[in-house]
């Protein structure tokens, strides 16, 4: 079968999107993954163009990019960007550009990696972020929009955080417990985000709005 799809990814050097690159690659639906970043992945692929550019200025790479599917993983944490308007601009503005531009470029579908209890009403900055992303994200970009709410994400980082590898060891403990509709809140390993954000783009649901939380990940690994 000729591959025919293109796609796009936002944040291939996280923990998510490295996963997610790998799935894009390895499938014989895309002929092209473009990743946009600021670093070199680390490796080359027959299949893999970087376009290194800053986020904060994607509208200039629209003439330079092309898509079917454009993926968000974009996103920091706030021991690395303490200063709120900085962890804004990285959390919230850089996906709602990459929304607006997938629509520019007549993406069919986009699909954004949140967080569970993202609500734009929140009074929890964070949670209160996630929301109004998800909410900018689903008014700029395509009308085709799937939006993930993982809880702790678990995996093997670049680099280690103390507070999260205790995090994730309570997590084990407690995620058997963790039922009907509290096991939105369980750990999640990040491959299985990837993998299941890269299956819902081989499903034809038509145009909307689509949420997935832990239990309808694991249904799509």
């Amino acid at each position: 079968m000729t591959a025919q799809k293109t796609a796009i990814l936002f944040g291939a050097t996280g923990l998510v999107g490295g996963h997610l690159l790998q799935e894009l690659l390895n499938s014989s639906s895309y002929r092209t993954v473009t990743a946009v970043v600021r670093h070199d992945v680390g490796f080359s692929h027959p299949k893999l163009t970087q376009l290194f550019a800053d986020l904060q200025y994607v509208n200039d790479i629209k003439t330079q990019v092309v898509a079917d599917d454009v993926f968000c993983c974009v996103g920091t944490t706030r021991k690395k960007t303490p200063d709120l308007k900085d962890y804004y601009r990285i959390d919230h503005d850089y996906p709602v550009a990459a929304a607006r531009l997938a629509k520019a470029v007549g993406a069919r579908t986009f699909v954004l990696v949140s967080a569970v209890g993202a609500n734009a009403k929140s009074t929890n900055f964070y949670l209160r972020m996630k929301g109004e992303t998800e909410r900018d994200v689903v008014a700029e970009g395509p009308a085709h929009t799937h939006i993930f709410r993982p809880s702790l994400l678990t995996g093997n980082r670049a680099e280690k955080r103390w507070a999260e590898t205790l995090s994730t060891g309570f997590f084990k403990l407690i995620n058997p417990l963790l039922i009907r509709k509290l096991s939105k809140y369980r750990s999640v390993p990040a491959a299985w985000v990837a993998k299941a954000m890269y299956r819902v783009t081989e499903r034809e649901n038509g145009a909307g709005v689509r949420i997935y939380y832990w239990n309808d990940i694991r249904k799509l690994v």
